[in-house]
């Protein structure tokens, strides 16, 4: 049976973790305001750029001129997989999953013959990854100490995307990320990023949109300058959802410990004062056999 002093010890222990658990909540809560806001307004912009690319694309894309961002080097033998994750922890499962996805995605590549190769955008799905295939890992970025990101961080990583394709480092770039739902509900996804991702419907309509557009300069101009800048677009997207479902995740997390904290601060306080109790009664039956004895 413990001791009071260390029943006491322990409950004291449990309200300070309480107190650092209550504060990175409202941290997390106001700050996932701000990153949810900038997560909805990216989404619009992106998926606009893949509609334009479409209906640029539609008579380009059959064309041998046709740059190779948007039709790739016409095999699929090694895949880049750009994983992004979070630089920090204590926020429950959030870079588990999407460490997982992309383990999941791993394997099912090699398993058909295919070369994998990995870049990682945050420490944490780096160190997940790198456990296990850390001679596949050919990039790393991490905005460790870093308040916010911002699209010239995202440019710089399609930059160096783009020189590792540019050198035939690969054919096939899929990037993995946590795309927000809710404060509750991050889901892993994956979106092609080379060859461009082009939405059927949109290429579909694209016959009627040239019927009434002129493009000049020419379609292979204009995508030879659009396309590094989807590729921006698409990654600069991917870390807005990440933060702003790091953020919801890390809220959630410390509102579970909170009231587990809770839980277990009522629970050591009923075993402290039973514990008292018996003390009082033992040294009450003692007093008492004493006088008698006497």
């Amino acid at each position: 049976m413990p001791s009071l002093k260390s029943l006491r010890t322990r409950i004291n222990s449990v309200k300070s973790t309480r107190k650092i658990t209550q504060a990175m909540k409202m941290v997390a809560a106001s700050k996932l305001k701000r990153a949810q806001g900038q997560a909805e307004a990216a989404r619009p912009y992106a998926e606009r750029m893949e509609r334009m690319l479409a209906t640029l694309a539609a008579s380009v894309a059959s064309s041998p001129t046709a740059p190779k961002l948007l039709v790739g080097t016409g095999r699929q033998d090694v895949h880049l997989l750009v994983v992004v994750s979070a630089d920090r922890g204590l926020c429950g499962g959030f870079n588990a999953a999407v460490g997982r996805f992309a383990r999941a995605r791993i394997r099912a590549l090699e398993e058909a013959g295919r070369t994998v190769k990995l870049f990682t955008i945050g420490r944490k799905g780096r160190d997940y990854l790198r456990r296990e295939y850390a001679r596949q890992i050919v990039g790393e970025v991490s905005f460790i100490g870093r308040k916010s990101i911002g699209f010239d961080d995202a440019a710089q990583v399609a930059e160096r995307v783009t020189a590792l394709f540019a050198a035939g480092e690969f054919d096939v770039c899929t990037l993995i990320y946590n795309r927000f739902r809710s404060v509750i509900s991050q889901v892993p996804s994956e979106q092609p990023l080379i060859p461009a991702a082009l939405p059927a419907a949109a290429t579909e309509g694209a016959e009627g949109a040239r019927a009434v557009f002129e493009y000049e300069p020419a379609e292979e101009e204009i995508l030879a300058s659009l396309l590094p800048r989807n590729l921006a677009v698409q990654i600069y997207r991917a870390l807005l959802e990440s933060a702003a479902g790091e953020q919801g995740a890390r809220m959630t997390a410390m509102d579970n410990a909170t009231r587990n904290a809770g839980d277990m601060i009522a629970r050591l306080t009923l075993s402290y004062n039973r514990q008292r109790q018996a003390n009082i009664t033992k040294e009450l039956i003692e007093i008492i056999s004493g006088a008698e004895a006497v």
